[in-house]
């Protein structure tokens, strides 16, 4: 892992370095999930594809860069999930309802907006997932991506698997600006997934190589992680007594 590890944030670095030389992002964005600029551009190429327009639930990370696609999502009638932060919650996701919101849906998509208005849920309480909206660092044609590292997306994609709401109907989708589509392979390991469909402001790029992982794979998951997350906590207690983090 360790050898991979290093290779991810090798990719990371460069790009993170491009996307700042090249003005493509607001300054302090090293470290981030990019807030690039385009994002716009990028989430109206995305609203005039089909699998968009035929979708009604999306769920999306709650990075700034994916803020034009989840006012979208909410404009468009769809039942738009978002992350808790951090997973911090034995209900890890905020639903967002258009139809029930108490605020404006610009306002509503917001990280700040959705914990003052959005209920938790968890997957339990969720319906089954058409898209998946993941915030990425970096991403090459064949569908493999990076994250900043911190293994959140992962994890939300591989429990909702689990939960039979991330199927192979399910699209994942990776915004992203171009400088972000990089041409070297990006190593993966069992936990990552890839992505079906990358989304730039200039194109719409059909990834051939779907990669998915079974769902949690516990073997990858430290008794730090599990403990930091209440749901993995809980599912560690209950189904695999084995990991469960004392």
């Amino acid at each position: 892992m360790g050898n991979i590890d290093q290779a991810k944030e090798a990719v990371r670095d460069r790009v993170w370095r491009l996307l700042e030389r090249e003005g493509a992002v607001p300054e302090g964005s090293y470290g981030k999930i990019p807030g690039f600029y385009g994002a716009d551009a990028t989430a109206g190429r995305l609203a005039e594809l089909d699998v968009w327009q035929q979708a009604r639930t999306v769920k999306a990370n709650p990075d700034w860069a994916q803020l034009p696609i989840r006012i979208r999502a909410l404009q468009g009638g769809k039942l738009l999930y978002m992350a808790v932060p951090r997973m911090a919650s034995l209900q890890p996701f905020y639903v967002l309802d258009p139809e029930t919101l108490e605020l404006p849906v610009e306002q509503a998509a917001e990280k700040k907006g959705a914990a003052q208005v959005a209920r938790r849920v968890g997957v339990e309480d969720m319906r089954p997932i058409n898209i998946v909206i993941c915030g990425s660092v970096a991403v090459n044609r064949s569908g493999a991506r990076i994250g900043k590292g911190a293994g959140y997306s992962d994890l939300e994609v591989a429990l909702l698997i689990e939960a039979g709401l991330v199927t192979d109907e399910t699209v994942i989708v990776a915004p992203v600006h171009q400088l972000q589509v990089v041409d070297e392979e990006i190593p993966e390991t069992e936990h990552d997934f890839s992505v079906d469909l990358i989304v730039t402001p200039d194109e719409v790029i059909q990834c051939p190589n779907r990669r998915r992982p079974p769902g949690l794979v516990w073997n990858d998951l430290t008794a730090e992680k599990i403990k930091a997350i209440p749901v993995l906590t809980e599912l560690a207690a209950t189904e695999r007594p084995d990991r469960a983090a004392t």
